[in-house]
């Protein structure tokens, strides 16, 4: 099997490999110390007696080693490299084990009742709330949603957005009619006196014009008066328009029934009645509607709010002091804080927490672990070989060391019950 050079692990892989090689020569040691006792105890056996127990200690420990050396080289490769059946069982079976292990985790791990118990364990709106409250954690928020936000808009297709934006305005503002709606406003408003109030407003202004604009009147009905008219009766007519017209506005000023006023409420109810009921008013107001909003004007307006909309945010956004960064995480920390002393919106937020995670463990499960046995199908097999044995392989050197203490055990035992029973 193809090593991976040290430089592309990572160190902690690196240390693993170290430690590995360390258990893997304390392993080997023990076998070779035990092949040495063995070689010597059988040399001086027969003139030491005695030693036949050693002797069987050893040759049961080289045993033990032998075979849990063969055990646990042939979980990752064929032992000397000889293709012996039911060795090299990982790779071999990489596939198989990859889809058991995410079974396991779909089963074991991934189900509602597990997820449920955990959660209703861990106080998810508390700590959230304590976490979010700190003004640093919440401008962190707030800076990372302002970059995911600025993201998406960058992202987004103006042409896309303009034509929504288009189709929008068409259905829900130009394509319905105007005229009933807007003359039940009308309605309202002349009902219940509202529009009086701007009647004012035109009167005063119209008051504050003629006091600031007598000149004006000069000529103004004079100028139709036959020539043979004195030029000091110019005067007298032009003066006596302009005082009658100060004289009238100051009296629709004064008199709130003035019936100058009346026929201004008498003209808005019907155009109110007319808006709402009269087809050819109606009618009117859509083909004004129509012209305004013609299909290319509906485009420019489109493009016109997009492109303003999108430059602000994106200003906005990626301005730290703006007003919209500022609000954003001063409500981020107003949610914490909340979060953290109210009690009954912590069970609703830990309720709503825990019943979305378990629906989505619940219905998705098969997809999360699925991800298990995807991953390590795209493995290679040497990778996956290496890997495992690099997590594992340190800790099944030890099976090694044991079945070395143990066999030598067992030969101490078994030759020692032979020469008390047998010999």
């Amino acid at each position: 099997m193809a090593r991976t050079p040290t430089a592309l692990l990572s160190p902690a892989d690196q240390e693993r490999r170290r430690a590995l090689r360390v258990m893997k020569g304390v392993a080997l040691g023990a076998l070779v110390a035990m092949a040495v006792i063995f070689v010597i105890a059988f040399a001086l056996q027969d003139q030491y007696p005695a030693l036949a127990y050693v002797r069987a200690a050893a040759e049961g420990g080289m045993v033990g080693a032998l075979a849990d050396w063969f055990a646990v080289t042939a979980l990752f490769r064929h032992p000397l490299g000889i293709p012996i059946p039911h060795t090299a069982i990982i790779p071999k079976r990489k596939d198989e084990i990859g889809q058991n292990l995410g079974e396991f985790v779909e089963t074991e791990f991934l189900r509602a009742d597990v997820v449920r118990t955990k959660l209703d364990e861990t106080a998810i709106a508390a700590k959230l709330g304590a976490w979010l409250r700190e003004p640093a954690h919440a401008e962190r928020v707030a800076a990372e949603g302002s970059l995911m936000a600025a993201g998406v808009l960058r992202a987004l297709s103006d042409d896309d957005v303009q034509d929504l934006i288009a189709d929008l305005a068409r259905e829900h503002l130009i394509a319905p009619e105007w005229g009933p709606p807007l003359g039940g406003w009308l309605e309202r408003i002349v009902d219940s006196g509202a529009h009086r109030s701007a009647v004012d407003l035109g009167v005063d202004s119209i008051a504050a014009w003629l006091e600031a604009n007598h000149a004006a009147f000069t000529g103004l009905v004079s100028r139709r008066l036959p020539a043979w008219v004195p030029g000091i009766a110019h005067r007298l007519v032009d003066d006596t328009v302009y005082n009658e017209a100060m004289k009238f506005i100051a009296a629709v000023q004064i008199d709130p029934q003035h019936p100058a006023r009346r026929a201004v409420d008498g003209y808005l109810a019907r155009l109110a009645a007319n808006m709402q009921h009269d087809p050819a008013t109606i009618g009117r107001l859509e083909d004004s509607k129509a012209t305004l909003f013609d299909s290319p004007r509906v485009r420019e307006l489109a493009a016109e709010a997009w492109n303003t909309a999108k430059a602000g945010l994106l200003v906005s956004l990626a301005d730290p002091e703006s007003g919209l960064r500022r609000r954003a995480a001063e409500a981020l920390s107003e949610i914490g804080e909340r979060l953290t002393t109210d009690a009954a919106l912590q069970r609703r937020v830990d309720g709503w927490v825990t019943d979305a995670a378990v629906f989505l463990v619940d219905r998705y499960r098969h997809d999360i672990a699925s991800i298990i046995s995807d991953t390590v199908s795209r493995w290679d097999p040497d990778e996956t070989t290496e890997k495992i044995e690099l997590m594992v392989g340190r800790d099944l050197q030890y099976i090694r060391l044991n079945g070395t203490i143990v066999g030598a055990l067992a030969g101490l035992v078994i030759f020692s019950i032979a020469e008390a029973f047998l010999g």
